[in-house]
């Protein structure tokens, strides 16, 4: 593959950044013929800002398509067990609808299609995407977080679109999203049971059951949730990936983590990219990043530091430090997949 343009840039505003860094690759945005545009932030959480995209970042998105496309633009979410509106209420997303004649969307509520992953044990298993991010003619955008992962290491600007296209439809009604039980006994069980294999079967397999949460069926083990990752990736491959980093988290995320006080932003129409480059400067190897491996064997984008062009106003070796993993990062690393290929080859590219 040719070489990709990622921008890179650290200053002293959140929105400013995010500006600099699209007028950076401005020149690589095309929008023409474009039906409308879906900007998706990551509500891992609706209550905690630090878990969750600010507006602030979106706003700065917003402006800058704005300024290229006269079009429809939707600013969409589907929250992972709470209602996305809450999520628009608590963190300041309507000042947008009238600011900026924006729609704001919950992507848990609408039509859905169809897509197929696989199971712990390698059956298939079809999960339920939003139409409204997976249909013709839409510019798909992803705004997140750098933040670390309790199943996939770095979660970033891929799997903020993959995950938050998948529908949770019970998360649309208050409390919905997750059993009363389940929400009482998080705030008593420790956490390493949490983070031990069991609870990871217990997401996969009973809220991610028949009828279940889509999001929640992803999680089938590390090796399956890589593969499922690129499989859905491809039927939702953002067209421009900002990644704020502003401030990351690190730890026990993508909810529970850490601040990162971390000031940059990177943006690229090449999503991997954009995703490996981030990786790296948060301190891991993107090659042992089992989802990102597999959207570069899928030739979804370019996926080697070396093919990485990296334009803004600083230089990637200033601003790299080491996030702390997540605690189970060492059982994270077995994700591989003996004959990954032959699955990956049915993905609907």
């Amino acid at each position: 593959m040719d070489r990709s343009r990622v921008a890179l840039v650290q200053g002293e505003s959140r929105y400013g950044n995010v500006a600099a860094a699209l007028e950076a690759i401005s020149g690589q945005v095309s929008l023409a013929g474009v039906r409308r545009v879906l900007i998706k932030p990551n509500f891992v959480s609706t209550t905690d800002q630090i878990a969750s995209t600010h507006v602030d970042a979106v706003r700065a998105v917003v402006e800058f398509v704005r300024a290229h496309y006269s079009g429809s633009i939707v600013v969409g979410e589907g929250a992972a067990v709470s209602p996305t509106w809450d999520g628009f209420r608590n963190f300041g997303y309507e000042s947008l609808v009238d600011g900026y004649g924006v729609e704001l969307v919950d992507l848990n509520a609408g039509d859905t299609v169809p897509v197929q992953i696989f199971t712990r044990r390698f059956r298939p298993k079809t999960v339920c995407l939003a139409r409204a991010a997976a249909e013709d003619g839409v510019y798909r955008i992803s705004v997140g977080i750098p933040k670390t992962h309790d199943c996939v290491i770095a979660t970033l600007a891929i799997k903020n679109m993959v995950m938050g296209a998948l529908v949770n439809p019970k998360a649309v009604k208050q409390g919905g999203g997750a059993p009363g039980g389940m929400r009482w006994a998080a705030r008593l069980i420790p956490k390493a049971v949490w983070r031990s294999q069991l609870a990871e079967w217990a997401k996969g397999v009973l809220l991610g059951g028949s009828n279940g949460s889509s999001k929640m069926a992803m999680h089938q083990g590390f090796r399956a949730i890589n593969l499922n990752l690129a499989l859905v990736a491809a039927r939702v491959w953002p067209h421009l990936a900002v990644i704020d980093g502003w401030e990351g988290m690190e730890g026990d995320g993508p909810g529970a983590g850490d601040p990162v006080d971390w000031r940059v932003v990177l943006a690229s129409t090449d999503s991997l990219a954009a995703d490996v480059l981030t990786a790296h400067l948060m301190g891991f190897d993107p090659a042992r990043v089992g989802y990102l491996q597999y959207c570069q064997q899928m030739r979804l984008g370019v996926g080697a530091l070396d093919q990485i062009e990296v334009v803004g106003n600083i230089a990637p070796e200033q601003v790299r430090r080491s996030f702390k993993p997540h605690p189970t990062y060492q059982r994270q690393l077995q994700w591989r997949l003996e004959g990954a290929e032959r699955y990956l080859e049915r993905a609907e590219l």
